[in-house]
């Protein structure tokens, strides 16, 4: 598993000559070169994908917690008519592939006129889409006692005040697990920003990684594995930054306590 990381790093320090002809890890020579090409070589500097990356990623996880939150709170501590339909239609939405519902999406976003922006990517998080977030969080916040909310009521709280006071900060570990998800698949995401974005200026990290293959030129494989490997490192940071409240919400996810 480790063995292909291990690869693309020595890579990235190698000479372009000795990338496919050396077969060692370690390189005979070392060489920033490539670092230096993968930032400053392309029209726009690397440095401006990771900003947009940053943008929508952050907008994508402050996104997801609130509303998926809201969401699950809904289902699982309110009473409404059609409730468990409407669940059970929330549910059916994360069998249906990406691609079934792509067309519809991109002729939205095109009469809103938001293609080659960032708003296709970031403002259906704020409106709860992803559905597995939400189940998420609805199992872990069944496991919270009720008790709580009926103390709440008579003291005088209102459904989003228990909700903002009470469900919130019990639900730390739900919430981190959701962020750092969000935070990975947002970052990671190559098909939407391919989709919706034009402008090289707007490109995000994925984007701009898939400008140094030219497939009908001579394609920078050693920018290329360079800013591979500093595009890992945010990713790395966010998760062992929260990797203790990742696990407990996994673990206790569905949970009685």
């Amino acid at each position: 598993m480790l063995y292909p990381l291990l690869w693309m790093l020595a890579s990235s320090f190698k000479p372009d000559d000795q990338i496919f002809n050396d077969s060692s890890i370690w390189p005979s020579s070392f060489s920033l070169g490539a670092y230096i090409r993968g930032w400053t070589g392309l029209q726009v500097q690397f440095g401006q994908f990771f900003w947009n990356s940053f943008i929508v990623a952050t907008l994508s996880v402050i996104g997801n917690v609130l509303s998926c939150s809201l969401a699950a709170y809904a289902f699982s501590r309110l009473r409404f008519p059609g409730k468990n339909f409407w669940f059970a239609l929330m549910l059916g939405t994360m069998m249906l592939p990406y691609h079934v519902t792509l067309i519809p999406q991109y002729v939205l976003f095109l009469n809103l006129d938001w293609v080659n922006t960032f708003l296709p990517l970031i403002v259906p998080k704020f409106l709860a889409a992803d559905a597995f977030f939400i189940f998420l969080m609805v199992q872990f916040f069944r496991g919270i006692p009720r008790e709580l909310d009926e103390a709440a009521m008579m003291d005088g709280c209102t459904p989003f005040q228990i909700y903002w006071k009470i469900i919130l900060p019990l639900s730390v570990p739900v919430l981190a697990t959701a962020a750092v998800f969000s935070f990975i698949w947002t970052w990671d995401d190559f098909f939407a920003p391919l989709i919706y974005l034009n402008d090289m200026g707007s490109y995000t990290v994925q984007l701009g990684l898939r400008s140094f293959v030219d497939s009908t030129g001579k394609s920078d494989w050693g920018a290329l594995f360079a800013m591979s490997v500093l595009t890992l490192v945010p990713i790395l940071l966010f998760f062992l930054l929260f990797q203790r409240l990742l696990i407990e919400g996994i673990a206790t996810t569905g949970m009685k306590r």
